[in-house]
């Protein structure tokens, strides 16, 4: 599947707002491929890093 991020971008190699990125659905969560070029596990509701330094956001589905 394809998934849009949308929210405030986190990371230099992590998610950037706007960028259509690759991914799976595993464990109730996404398994994404970010912008470090790796999969890592996203939450499905807000995709945010887990030390709190941003807000996070939302994806939007853009292709099943």
């Amino acid at each position: 599947m394809k998934l849009r991020y949308i929210g405030e971008s986190f990371g230099v190699d992590s998610l950037t707002n706007g960028k259509i990125y690759d991914a799976t659905e595993e464990y109730g969560m996404y398994r994404v491929i970010d912008d470090s070029g790796e999969d890592y596990l996203y939450s499905m509701d807000n995709p945010a890093p887990l030390d709190g330094s941003s807000i996070g956001g939302r994806w939007e589905i853009v292709e099943k």
